[in-house]
């Protein structure tokens, strides 16, 4: 399989962006909702049947959320904290009656209201991976104030190597073996006041690391040969972890996979559905990746505030970096006009941002540059608007999260 190219906007492309937003002030952020579709349709293609789970971390917008949701293919949400799981799901208009917390949680707070409301408490999926996480729900919530809470359990997809010391993945739960989901799902079952109904496991080395990082193609080979390893041992201890909680309670759903891997989940007969998020709008970091190529559907648009030197422009604000290991590919990407880089020796700057590169000489004070964030979501964290582009103008413009006043990282 050929490697692909790193999908920047196209110049035609970008000059429609340009006159659908002709009226806005920089900085502000666009989602094109062809490009939107296009990835939906993609991802839905790539799950070949099984219905996909949104990643609510990756989109962050209630009314981008109900936009994918209503397309027939995507179910539910993957939610990534109770506070955030307990606003999808509630009100007169939920935005989804099926809502899995991604991540074990130590809201007591939230857990109260949890508790406290038995339409939530049917709608909600909490998540746990150890014993631990049992006997701290029910300290905040005893079993008898409370109706039965609904349980996933964590599996940990990470791959284990030479005999344990070596880690690929991320380090997430301890349950790790068939016999660990067993004991597990025993403990729920054992206790009142719990109802198990599912497994996940989320393979983060392969639905989360591009197998063909531009320029590098060494590392490439290298991931692939990590991915193909990892993939089919997690195929068969996936299987036997499912098959051992299954022995001990029926289950509801097995989640598993990523924007980065579905090809490769939707195929074991153990998962019933799949994850997936980023590859909605398709931020930078899903570049480099042999076996799709997504279109950049979120961008954000920067203006140029200064003209320092020849073949240099500063551009306000632009330090929007993304979570995780520092490094290059965290930065946002300019994209257009493309040829723009970065100065290595200032980066992207919380209040202005210089760049480098050809384009440079023929921008003047006010024009835009585009950007594209690292990650999908996370670009949702520095506007409280997203212009929702269809053609060549704004057909609509949606809060964010941060617009609703919620912050929930």
């Amino acid at each position: 399989m050929a490697t692909m190219t790193r999908p920047d906007v196209e110049p035609g492309e970008a000059r429609r962006l340009d006159r659908a937003t002709a009226d806005l002030d920089p900085p502000f952020a666009v989602v094109d909702l062809d490009a939107l579709d296009a990835n939906a349709g993609d991802l839905l293609r790539r799950a070949a049947g099984k219905p996909i789970r949104v990643a609510s971390k990756s989109v962050r917008s209630r009314a981008v959320l109900r936009r994918v949701l209503d397309r027939p293919g995507f179910a539910g949400i993957l939610a990534y904290t109770l506070r955030e799981a307990l606003w999808l799901a509630g009100g007169p208009d939920p935005v989804s009656t099926d809502v899995v917390l991604g991540y074990p949680t130590a809201d007591r707070a939230a857990l109260r209201r949890l508790a406290d409301d038995e339409t939530a408490a049917a709608r909600i999926t909490l998540m746990v991976d150890s014993v631990e996480h049992l006997e701290f729900l029910d300290a905040v919530v005893p079993a008898s104030t409370r109706p039965a809470l609904r349980i996933c359990l964590d599996l940990d997809a990470s791959w284990r190597t030479a005999g344990g010391r070596v880690h690929v993945g991320a380090r997430r739960s301890p349950m790790h073996t068939a016999e660990d989901a067993a004991a597990l799902a025993r403990a729920v079952a054992g206790r009142d006041g719990f109802r198990l109904v599912g497994v996940m496991a989320y393979e983060a080395q392969i639905a989360g690391v591009g197998d063909a990082p531009p320029g590098r193609p060494v590392r490439g080979i290298a991931v692939r040969g990590m991915q193909q390893l990892s993939a089919r041992e997690l195929a068969g201890r996936r299987a036997e972890a499912v098959a051992a909680v299954r022995a001990v309670a029926p289950l509801e759903f097995v989640n598993g996979g990523g924007t980065g891997s579905l090809e490769r989940t939707t195929a074991e007969e153990s998962v019933t559905e799949l994850a997936a998020g980023s590859g909605l709008y398709s931020p930078g970091l899903f570049d480099g990746y042999r076996a799709f190529r997504g279109r950049p559907a979120a961008l954000y648009a920067l203006a140029v505030t200064r003209r320092p030197a020849p073949g240099l422009v500063t551009v306000g604000s632009g330090g929007w970096i993304a979570s995780g290991p520092a490094g290059p590919d965290r930065v946002p990407i300019p994209t257009y006009p493309a040829g723009l880089k970065l100065v290595p020796s200032e980066g992207a700057g919380e209040v202005q941002t210089p760049l480098r590169g050809a384009p440079a000489d023929g921008l003047r004070i006010g024009d835009r540059v585009w950007f594209r964030h690292a990650k999908a979501g996370e670009l949702c964290e520095h506007v409280d608007e997203l212009h929702l582009v269809a053609g060549d103008a704004v057909g609509d413009v949606v809060p964010t999260y941060r617009g609703e006043g919620k912050a929930f990282g």
